[in-house]
C-alpha cells in the first residue's frame, strides 16, 4: 500500500518577521559552540537586529562578523552590558560557564538566550532559578532539536490538533558523530565542563518528552552511561540512555551516543517516535536513510491510513518570533521558564543517578 502524501491537518502559516529592523536589538557573546550561528540566524529571520559580538578569541568574533557583517566587535562583556539598546544576549559558552554567564547577563538588565545544555549542575540550576526570580529576566534555552527542526514543529502542531489522540509514549534517539577526536576542544572530554552526555545532548530529548506529552514533571525510572569506544578519553560518555515516567501518565525514553558511522551523509540520524491512543508518528529529522527524501520527514499513521509529510519549508520556526515578542511584552509564550528549567533538571538527575556501563569483553 502506498503512503498518501499528507494528512488531514494543514500546517499553521509560515512565521513572518514580528518586528521591524531596529525594534529588537540583541548581542552575541562566547562562541564556544557552533549552535550560536543557528541561534543568531533564527533571531535575525524573525526580525531581530544583531548589534554586538564578543568572544575571548578575536578570530572567532571576526569569523562571526563575516557571516553577520552588520555586527560590531565589542572589546568586553561590559561594553555590551552598558548598551541600553541591547535587550537580549545570545551565547553558546562552554556548558559549565553558561549559568554564571547567564546570571551576569540578567543582573545587567538583559534577557539571556543560551545554547543547550543551559547549565551543568543542580547547584547551578538553583542559582539560575534564583536569579530569574531576583531580576525578573528570562533565561531562554536553545533546545534546537525541537524548536529548530521543522519535522518536530509540525509534529507538535499535529499533536495539539489531536491527530494521534492522547500521547502515551515518546522515544527520542540522538546519535551524533564525533569526527576527528583531535578536532574537539579540551572541554569536550572533561565531564565537569560539558556535564555528561545525558546533561548535554540528552537535554534536547527530555525537553521534547515534556512538550509532546504536555507534562510539567517526570520521574527518572532508570538511566545509564558508558564509554564503549574511546578509552583514550575516559571523561567522555559516548553512550547514554534513560527511561522516565511523565506527569501526564506517559512514558519516555531517550538514547544518545557518539557512534554515527562515517558512511552516513549527515552528522546523526536523529529520530523521534511518538505513540498516541489513536495513531503514531515517526520523525526522521535530518536524514531519511537510503532515500533521496532528505530530512524533515514526518511519518504519520492514523485511522485514515499511512501518511508521509515532508515538513521542509512548510512550518518554519515560530519559537524565535515568539521569543522576541516575549522579551518585548514580558509574556511567556515561546517556552515557559519552568519548562526550560524542568527539562535540564531531568537531564541532570538522569546523569547523576546513571549506572555506568562497561565496555563489552573482548
Amino acid at each position: 500500500m502506498a503512503a498518501s502524501e499528507g494528512a488531514n491537518y494543514a500546517p499553521a502559516p509560515m512565521p513572518q518577521p514580528v518586528v521591524e529592523p531596529g525594534e529588537f536589538v540583541f548581542a552575541v557573546m562566547h562562541l564556544d559552540h557552533g549552535h550560536i550561528g543557528g541561534m543568531t540566524q533564527g533571531l535575525v529571520d524573525a526580525g531581530g537586529t544583531p548589534k554586538w559580538v564578543y568572544d575571548t578569541q578575536p578570530e572567532r568574533a571576526a569569523a562571526f562578523v563575516e557571516k553577520f557583517p552588520e555586527v560590531k566587535i565589542a572589546a568586553s562583556e561590559e561594553e555590551i552590558f552598558a548598551d541600553d539598546e541591547v535587550l537580549l544576549v545570545a551565547a553558546a559558552a562552554v556548558p559549565a560557564d553558561r549559568a554564571p554567564l547567564g546570571i551576569r547577563v540578567m543582573e545587567a538588565g538583559k534577557d539571556y538566550f543560551t545554547d543547550k545544555t543551559p547549565l551543568t549542575s543542580l547547584e547551578q540550576l538553583a542559582e539560575a532559578r534564583a536569579a530569574v526570580e531576583r531580576t525578573g529576566k528570562k533565561y531562554a534555552v536553545y533546545y534546537s532539536e525541537r524548536i529548530h527542526v521543522e519535522a518536530a514543529v509540525l509534529a507538535g502542531q499535529y499533536i495539539e490538533r489531536g491527530a494521534i489522540g492522547e500521547v502515551i509514549q515518546v522515544m527520542g534517539m540522538g546519535p551524533h558523530r564525533l569526527g576527528d577526536p583531535a578536532s574537539r576542544p579540551d572541554w569536550f572530554y572533561d565531564k565537569a565542563r560539558y556535564g555528561g552526555i545525558l546533561t548535554d545532548i540528552g537535554s534536547h530529548n527530555f525537553e521534547q518528552m515534556l512538550t509532546f506529552t504536555g507534562s510539567d514533571d517526570a520521574e527518572i525510572l532508570s538511566s545509564a552511561i558508558g564509554n564503549f569506544g574511546h578509552p583514550d578519553h575516559p571523561g567522555l560518555d559516548d553512550f547514554g540512555d534513560a527511561h522516565i515516567a511523565l506527569s501526564s501518565g506517559a512514558s519516555g525514553y531517550v538514547r544518545v551516543d557518539w557512534f554515527t558511522p562515517s558512511g552516513l551523509r549527515t552528522w546523526g540520524d536523529g529520530r523521534t517516535f511518538i505513540v498516541g491512543t489513536e495513531g503514531y508518528m515517526e520523525l526522521r529529522k535530518y536524514v531519511d536513510v537510503t532515500t533521496d527524501n532528505g530530512g524533515g520527514q514526518v511519518i504519520l499513521v492514523d485511522s485514515e491510513g499511512e501518511h508521509r509529510i515532508d515538513a521542509t519549508g512548510k512550518v518554519g520556526y515560530p519559537f524565535f518570533g515568539e521569543l522576541i515578542l516575549d522579551v518585548l511584552h514580558r509574556t511567556d509564550n515561546a517556552m515557559a521558564q519552568d519548562h526550560a528549567f524542568k527539562a535540564v533538571e531531568l537531564a541532570l538527575k538522569a546523569q547523576q543517578q546513571a549506572r555506568v556501563l562497561g565496555a563489552p569483553a573482548a
